[in-house]
């Protein structure tokens, strides 16, 4: 039997490398389209001989867009940026891109389309990217009506880019600083809240959604079991890195003020927006199906995370405890 094709759009980002090993896995064959092929090389040893190939591809391209889905079963889109630059905007990554993937997806006959969103997706948003998540979804609606959507809360694992921020600055730095509209001692003063899920949750419910029937033109929430504040989240990172940092509240006016000289960085730090993303938080509404439906138990982040943070930790504490383990 000839084995399915997969198109996967972002596919040497965080969630891509785990989702092209894993659809190899389940026997796919896997085509990945990247900006850069040369920098997705290394998904090639994901699979058999073959069974991966490379697409450069752009996204704002409508012609290259359709010969990368071109004879797939089925299309996947991971496309997404935290900040605008040049021409990758929100609106040209986010919208204008996810609508020319679902036309190509769409007259090409592709029997499935799977579109990654963001917890928090919504056009009454204050933030510009929580927007454009959201027209991205009603484009992307609009021209594939059977799409799924999912929409993660933060996504944790070994190459995130947001547990291993506060372990490097948990290295780096005297002190852990996270963001609180009350006063930083009070119970309530944790700053937002976040339902972390883990990667591996994340792909196994993409993969079930292309080989399982039941979930065209539907909406998921994915999010881990619980629910953490930002306080709750730098206490983990500063117990796993065995660096005993201070832990500092401030409030989110300091983050507005200093993300309007960072933004301004080759890669930003913190943009404006990001703080006004921050300050909403991203934790499930409970009114979208989530993990469940794919019978996953979802992963805490005690679990996974000690597992990668452990390279920040001091070195004379990492050598103690090899020598413990012996």
């Amino acid at each position: 039997m000839t084995e399915k094709l997969v198109t996967i759009f972002g596919g040497s980002g965080f969630i891509g490398r785990y989702l092209v090993r894993h659809l190899a896995a389940r026997g796919w064959r896997v085509r990945v389209a990247v900006r850069d092929g040369e920098m997705a090389t290394f998904l090639k040893p994901s699979g058999n001989v073959g069974q991966i190939s490379i697409v450069p591809t752009s996204i704002t391209d409508p012609v290259c867009v359709a010969a990368a889905v071109h004879g797939a079963d089925a299309v996947v889109n991971l496309v997404g940026v935290l900040y605008g630059r040049g021409r990758r905007t929100f609106q040209a990554m986010h919208v204008d891109g996810a609508a020319n993937v679902a036309k190509a997806a769409a007259a090409a006959g592709v029997k499935r389309l799977v579109h990654m969103s963001a917890l928090g997706a919504d056009a009454e948003s204050p933030s510009i990217y929580a927007q454009s998540k959201a027209a991205g979804e009603v484009a992307v609606q609009s021209a594939f009506p059977s799409a799924t959507i999912l929409r993660p809360s933060v996504v944790f694992g070994t190459e995130d880019g947001f547990f291993n921020m506060f372990g490097r600055m948990a290295q780096l730095l005297p002190a852990i600083v996270f963001f609180t509209n009350s006063n930083p001692h009070a119970p309530e003063g944790g700053g937002a809240k976040f339902q972390p899920v883990y990667v591996g949750d994340v792909v196994e419910a993409l993969a079930q959604t292309l080989d399982g029937e039941g979930h065209a033109g539907k909406t998921y929430e994915l999010v881990g079991p619980r629910v953490y504040s930002m306080r709750d989240i730098v206490n983990i990172v500063n117990r796993e890195t065995m660096r005993n940092r201070m832990i500092v509240g401030v409030p989110y006016l300091f983050a507005q003020v200093a993300a309007v000289f960072l933004q301004f960085l080759p890669k930003p730090l913190l943009t404006p927006d990001q703080v006004r993303l921050l300050k909403l938080g991203s934790v499930g509404t409970g009114r979208k199906p989530g993990l469940a439906v794919f019978g996953i138990s979802p992963t805490t982040a005690e679990v996974v995370v000690p597992t990668y943070l452990k390279r920040f930790k001091p070195l004379q504490q990492t050598k103690k405890l090899r020598l413990q383990a012996r």
